[in-house]
């Protein structure tokens, strides 16, 4: 019977049709609900997908960036009407939206100030739920001429492999070299284990002649540099 059926988006008031508002006004006046609700296409009998797009935003408090941050199991159990196939649209549009905003560096990109650092870096850290480890290796003229992951770790901690960073430096000819981790808490500040790190690449890049410019730590809407603080 049709009142058994999913409210398909053609049976909702003019008022509540997306798909028709974004084709007649733009996707930018739409909310984030409505824009949700394009890509999940039904609600249950008993509730619009608009509807339902809004419970999803209220399970991530309103914030796309926490949104971006769930699993599709965390998305299906915890809301009902959202069943996999819904939970998996959603995650993979998030997913080509963290893409969209990922810079791709070419090896003719310079790093003028650590604000570049931090949007290089964001797309990949910006949103884990635990540390990883990044290096930038430049040329003499602060030109990128390598980016890559030096370890994963817990929520708390990573552990770095010093001679395995230097090893990348040295294969790629870098004089110059930047360090990344995020702090998937939020806490921008470095730890003590992230000061005492920084000061044993410094010292062990001086034998090599290698510069080390900076060391930012990643959060989810700013960054902590530790040459801008003067702490290199």
């Amino acid at each position: 019977m049709e009142e058994n059926c999913a409210v398909g988006i053609k049976a909702w008031s003019e008022d509540d049709r997306p798909r028709e508002k974004l084709l007649q006004k733009g996707a930018s006046v739409l909310s984030d609900a409505e824009l949700i609700s394009i890509l999940i296409g039904s609600g249950t009998r008993n509730e619009s997908a608009v509807g339902l797009a809004r419970r999803v935003m209220q399970k991530a408090d309103n914030d796309l960036n926490i949104l971006a941050r769930l699993t599709p199991t965390e998305l299906s159990n915890s809301i009902k009407g959202i069943g996999y196939a819904k939970a998996v649209t959603i995650i993979a549009a998030m997913e080509l939206s963290r893409r969209r905003r990922k810079v791709t560096q070419s090896e003719q990109d310079v790093i003028k100030e650590s604000s570049d650092v931090y949007n290089i870096f964001l797309p990949d850290l910006g949103d884990l739920s635990y540390e990883e480890f990044w290096i930038l290796l430049l040329n003499h003229a602060n030109k990128v001429v390598a980016k890559v992951k030096i370890a994963s770790g817990g929520v708390h901690q990573t552990i770095v492999d010093v001679k395995l960073l230097f090893k990348y430096a040295l294969d790629r000819l870098a004089t110059g070299i930047i360090l990344c981790h995020n702090h998937p808490s939020g806490n921008l500040f470095p730890s003590a284990a992230d000061k005492l790190l920084t000061n044993k690449i410094v010292d062990g890049a001086k034998f090599l002649d290698i510069r080390i410019l900076d060391h930012v730590i990643i959060g989810r809407d700013e960054y902590f540099s530790f040459a801008d603080e003067h702490l290199l």
